[in-house]
């Protein structure tokens, strides 16, 4: 018996004492809460997982939007007292075998979390988080990097231009360009004007001027403290090894310390209110977004978080919700609104819903929809029907361990997380049982949902009615107002000030430069690398046009079902339509049922059903070009055949109709726009990559840039007879096609009977697909963002090429030890990062939210004289290590036996995948500097960029003319 076992309620150990035990027998988990004599809370979620996982929150509470709360957490892990060098966060990155590793300000937290399935690399972690956290050095060189500071536009040049620079500036410049996070801030000021909520924590550009060095250290001391400090812990370790590093690492450095970090309630309102905010954009016809919000209740009470849970999903969870559907159907807009459903990351909850893609004129009419629609739900009664498949969607969330997305532990996590830090019981969020019994109770008694909206929403006067507008002229103003903020704050500069302001940029630049004494730092190496890939047991079976392979895994109860069709020979004109049929066809009708019962069916019976196109080349041809489409879905054990039947009713019968497919081709379009600006790296990088790459250009007609001009002239012309005569076509070509299917399932399901599918297939997959490459122009897309997305990029070798390995090494090590350097920390962009694609054979280099575009394409073209600087061992070993982590990726049992079926289908067999590995741990500094010199040189280079301007006047004379497009 371990001292773990002997725990109970009461029990100390060392300084904490254990406050709760309590099984969560759906994950065969063991939940312990303690608190420390300092004051510091302590969740631990013991489970039989090596993906060993730490966290610390500190509610930050910004009274500001200075950004206080998210340029320290950038600040705190840049140095601190035990591991003093200039970024140990960054350094630690490649040396590390990590499956997440991050830090984030959300509006009244900030955390900072990892997980690893290393031992030793868990606790290097561990070390270099906490110091990071509790003994930060805030060096003033650090707040200037990535707070704020001036420089002149030639550092070294007094008489160039004066400008504000840092990377939490230009990463918040790009943000606060974003739809979805004006509106979002607005709701939050909207809602709770009197509290910190009211606040930018990430801070507004027009702010961030204002924050002082001293504020910032101040914030520190009264926020980060253990007495303020949650801990999160989960693994299969003994207990006692987490709360002794902590101990040791912090504990004994401190004293009990009185802290009030409270937010108290926000008065409520006696009379709705109504707001109109702006942000830069010239779509005036589709870029306004109409929302009401409410204040709720409290959301850590658990009982009232389940019920606006459940009460959300019913209302807006599927396309049949009654909110969600006769808003689309209202013609009004084409997509929910960013933030539309329930919110508990506020101390008292919200709930939103509203439409975008609509002009500005037509937000009343929105916004009365919204009213008069939930008043006809609560006076008509909400179907129990509805209510018991939102329920069954919780007993599939709450059953299912899955990695897919973000790590199971962090998923464990936030459930836990939210009522925690409000005061509530954490194992609420855990544990359903008690909440879920008191609901059927309400139920029993009457119509509680239909009290809820009544109450809460339609008699609710602590309501927002808002609206976002699109302003054409915003962005003019906005970089005027940078000028006049920049003069005024320089208006008093004497000679003096313009000498010092060049010698802390000449610093700051020359401190860049320095080497860094990493040995400070712990590290893995190349010993700690796992040789082997998983290699899970499937049976394999050829039933008429389908190869089936049937997965035993710990499921949990549920089962999994994938079907990915290999297609036959199709036109180039289906092939850039099969992505836009993907996303119909599940969200269509199907054997007789319109899409609103079939929406339903779906609902009640599985947790989903999904279908993606898909583009891949084989390991030993790049222009060995697969498509495919892939139906998936999930389902607990007793619905198992009904998924079947879905997917066999989906893949054989959809139903399509001109009405319905016009509004999923707005959401479409309206999604895309949306993510233009928060993924502008992706978007230039395939822009770039399309110039060189068959399966890059065909991704780019099918779901890039081009694919949107196709879109939204669709909408235009309205040609929907025509796009259902291709969608008939490509229906026909996937029963064609030949089909492998994938049964995850623990052993009393791995017989389901899957005839209804495997007999639809003729079993035909097309060879090699040929696609044309885009013209070898420089391409630039220009939309409304005041910062760029900078991309270059290579067609190299396929994944069997003994140079791959190294390309891929490469890409970390210019990543890590180049980019990240000359972009971010001398450039002042948010991002700057390398990669390697070793299917498609890829390599791109690209940068994020950055004030620059013709520094960062010098700085592309000068990565070649990096790698003739002294590097050594250690960079080596690192880019090495971190390249095993792209080839490791963290599984789980609704995965890892998939990926080995495909993969051993589509020829990436796992004795092929351990070769590659072995020659990946054999590179060497002069392969690196060898395939360089081969594959990345500027003859073979492709450029492409979305950016706010017309960059050829910045390009001009690196001898790069880009061919400028308006999205």
């Amino acid at each position: 018996m371990t001292v773990t076992d002997q725990i109970s309620a009461g029990t100390r150990l060392g300084r904490y004492t254990v406050e709760r035990v309590e099984p969560l027998s759906a994950i065969q988990a063991t939940v312990y809460v303690l608190r420390h004599d300092l004051g510091a809370r302590h969740l631990h979620v013991a489970r039989d997982d090596d993906n060993q996982t730490f966290a610390v929150f500190f509610p930050t509470v910004p009274q500001d939007s200075t950004g206080v709360a998210h340029i320290l957490e950038h600040i705190a892990l840049m140095g601190s007292r035990t591991y003093p060098v200039p970024d140990p966060f960054f350094a630690m990155i490649p040396r590390s075998l990590n499956t997440f590793m991050n830090a984030m300000t959300a509006s009244d937290w900030t955390t900072y979390l990892y997980s690893t399935r290393n031992e030793r690399d868990y606790f290097n972690l561990l070390g270099v988080y906490l110091d990071a956290a509790f003994f930060p050095l805030l060096r003033y060189e650090s707040f200037r990097r990535d707070g704020h500071r001036f420089e002149y536009a030639d550092p070294a040049d007094s008489s160039s231009e004066l400008k504000m620079q840092g990377v939490v500036y230009n990463e918040m410049k790009g943000a606060m360009a974003t739809p979805s996070s004006v509106l979002w801030k607005a709701v939050q000021k909207g809602l709770y004007p009197d509290l910190t909520y009211a606040n930018n924590s990430g801070g507004e550009p027009s702010e961030i001027p204002s924050l002082t060095y001293q504020g910032l250290k101040d914030f520190h001391a009264a926020h980060y403290h253990p007495s303020n400090a949650y801990f999160y812990t989960y693994g299969n370790l003994p207990l006692e090894r987490y709360l002794d590093a902590i101990e040791a690492g912090v504990m004994q450095h401190f004293q009990p310390n009185a802290l009030d970090v409270s937010i108290p309630d926000q008065p409520s309102y006696s009379a709705p209110i109504e707001q109109q905010v702006s942000y830069p954009s010239s779509d005036v016809e589709r870029g306004a977004q109409a929302l009401v919000a409410w204040k709720l209740g409290y959301s850590f009470d658990p009982h009232q978080n389940l019920l606006w849970s459940v009460l959300s999903e019913v209302l807006l969870g599927n396309p049949a919700a009654p909110l969600y559907r006769p808003l689309i159907e209202s013609g009004l807009g084409s997509a929910l609104s960013d933030g539309s459903g329930y919110h508990d990351n506020f101390r008292e909850g919200a709930f939103a819903v509203g439409l975008k893609g609509l002009s500005a004129d037509r937000a009343p009419q929105v916004h009365r929809v919204v009213l008069d629609t939930l008043q006809q739900i609560a006076d008509a009664g909400i179907d129990p029907a509805l209510v018991d498949s939102a329920l069954h969607q919780f007993e599939i969330a709450q059953k299912e361990v899955s990695n897919a997305g973000w790590p199971y532990s962090f998923k464990v996590m936030f459930r836990a997380i939210g009522p925690w830090l409000y005061g509530g019981d954490p194992v609420s969020g855990l544990n359903l049982d008690a909440s879920l019994a008191w609901l059927a109770e309400q139920r029993a008694q009457g119509p509680v949902f239909e009290q809820a909206i009544r109450e809460q929403l339609l008699t609710n006067p602590h309501r927002v009615s808002l609206t976002l507008v699109p302003d054409p002229e915003q962005p003019a103003r906005q970089v005027e107002a940078e000028r006049e903020m920049v003069a005024r704050l320089s208006a008093n500069f004497t000679d003096e000030d313009k000498a010092r302001v060049v010698q802390e940029a000449l610093s700051l630049q020359a401190s860049q430069d320095e080497q860094d004494d990493l040995s400070l730092l712990p590290t893995l190496t190349l010993d700690d690398v796992t040789r082997t890939v998983p290699r899970p047991a499937y049976t394999l079976d050829q039933q008429g046009g389908a190869v089936v392979g049937r997965i035993e895994q710990p499921t949990s109860g549920l089962v999994y079902l994938d079907v990915q069709v290999r297609l036959p020979q199709l036109s180039g004109d289906l092939l850039e339509w099969l992505p836009l049929y993907a996303f119909a066809v599940t969200r269509s009708g199907a054997a007789g049922q319109d899409y609103v019962a079939l929406t339903r069916r779906i609902e009640a019976l599985t947790g989903g059903i999904s279908a993606s196109a898909g583009v891949g080349t084989g390991p030993e041809r790049l222009d060995d070009l697969r498509v495919s489409i892939t139906f998936g879905g999930k389902a607990l054990s007793r619905n198992a055949a009904e998924l079947v039947t879905l997917l066999r009713d989906v893949l054989a019968e959809p139903q399509f109709d001109a009405g319905r497919l016009e509004q999923l081709v707005k959401q479409r379009v309206a999604g895309v726009r949306a993510s233009i600006v928060s993924s502008g790296n992706a978007y230039a990088g395939r822009l770039a990559a399309a110039q060189l790459s068959p399966e890059a250009a065909l991704e780019e007609r099918q779901s890039g840039l081009e694919a949107l001009k196709r879109l939204e002239a669709l909408l235009s012309t309205a040609s929907w007879s025509e796009v259902m005569d291709r969608f008939q076509a490509l229906q026909q070509a996937i029963l064609t096609g030949a089909a492998r299917i994938a049964l995850t399932a623990s052993q009393p399901d791995l017989g389901l009977e899957l005839s209804s599918l495997t007999g639809l297939f003729g079993g035909q997959a097309a060879p090699s697909l040929q696609v044309p490459l885009a013209p070898r122009v420089p391409q630039a897309r220009t939309t409304d963002t005041p910062v760029a997305y900078n991309a270059v990029a290579f067609q190299t070798v396929p994944y069997t090429h003994p140079d791959s390995p190294a390309l891929l090494a490469l890409s970390k090590l210019l990543g890590t030890e180049y980019l990240l350097r000359e972009l971010r920390e001398k450039g002042g962009a948010y991002g700057g990062n390398a990669g390697f694609d070793t299917h498609s054979g890829v390599f791109r280099m690209t940068s994020y939210r950055d004030p620059h575009i013709g520094r960062t394409y010098r700085a592309f073209r000068e990565a070649r004289a990096f790698l003739d600087t002294a590097l050594s061992d250690r960079e080596l070993t690192e880019a090495i290590l971190s390249a095993s982590k792209q080839l490791d990726p963290l599984t789980s049992p609704d995965t890892v036996g998939r990926m080995r079926f495909y993969g051993d289908l589509g020829g990436y067999t796992a004795e092929l995948q351990e070769q590659y590995k072995t020659r990946l741990l054999a590179v060497t500094l002069d392969d690196l500097r060898r395939v360089m010199d081969t594959y990345l040189t500027p003859e073979r280079a492709a450029y492409a960029l979305v950016a706010g301007k017309d960059p050829n006047p910045e390009t001009a004379s690196a001898g790069l003319t880009f061919e400028v497009q308006a999205i």
